[in-house]
């Protein structure tokens, strides 16, 4: 008999939204988390197995530790955890390094990697006695950046720790049988990414520097690696980037 996956799933829009709706498909049950509270209401009417939702501020601790506890009174325990949500520090001010302001470096880490944390953190002691999986979300950025077209640095690092966090805390926890993972994606369509895409210049740059697809990829293009996280036990402390070939197009022109 396979497992009933009952999953923490944060975000609402773009890729979160995709990656709930297949984990319905399964037949999954879903507590959504984060997002925000029109697009999680409307996420949750609009599918079959969702437990419930809590549009909570993920930057706030005990808001994201009373959130966990409501997950797990409504699915009944919690067997798996995916965090999707996250965001650009360009409205702080996310830009290069020489000239960032500290607010702009600490609102944009506390977007992206303390919300990566909490449920990180929040995720393991859901699943310290059972075991299970957690998936974060890095970027490509955090390990092939492109600092000339994609300048937000804060963001930037703020992958590379989560590719970081995700390898520590595989190795710490893999004696409890928890699985820790990341999907690092591309340029990706999503509402975070309509500025660059309004650019001539960076649509121009993605069909060459994401030659598979020559443009960015859509959210249901990344379903499948989650899944695959979610779904094969003997994985753990990996970082699967999808990325339509970003990381191998080298020439110095695409930087």
């Amino acid at each position: 008999m396979s497992l009933h996956r009952r999953i923490v799933i944060t975000g609402s829009r773009g890729i979160a939204a995709e990656v709930i709706q297949a984990c319905s498909e399964r037949g999954y049950s879903i507590f959504i988390l984060g997002g925000e509270a029109d697009d999680s209401r409307n996420l949750a009417e609009s599918i079959t197995e969702c437990a419930g939702f809590s549009a909570i501020d993920l930057r706030n601790e005990s808001d994201v530790e009373s959130a966990f506890a409501l997950a797990k009174n409504k699915l009944g325990g919690i067997t798996d955890v995916i965090s999707i949500a996250g965001g650009s520090g360009r409205k702080f001010g996310d830009g290069p390094l020489e000239s960032m302001s500290l607010s702009a470096w600490d609102k944009t880490l506390e977007l992206n990697l303390t919300t990566a944390f909490l449920t990180l953190r929040e995720g393991l002691k859901a699943l310290s006695e059972s075991g299970g999986s957690i998936t974060l979300t890095s970027s490509v950025l955090g390990s092939n950046p492109s600092p000339l077209r994609f300048g937000t640095q804060a963001y930037a690092v703020s992958k590379s720790a989560i590719n970081g966090l995700v390898q520590l805390a595989a190795a710490s926890y893999v004696d409890k049988k928890i699985r820790i993972n990341a999907i690092a994606p591309a340029l990706v369509a999503t509402p975070m990414s309509n500025r660059a895409m309004e650019s001539t210049e960076i649509a121009d740059y993605i069909t060459k520097k994401q030659p598979l697809v020559g443009r960015a990829l859509v959210p249901g293009e990344l379903v499948s690696s989650y899944l695959y996280l979610l779904e094969n036990s003997a994985v753990t402390g990996q970082i699967i980037t999808v990325d339509a070939g970003w990381s191998v197009v080298t020439d110095g022109l695409f930087q």
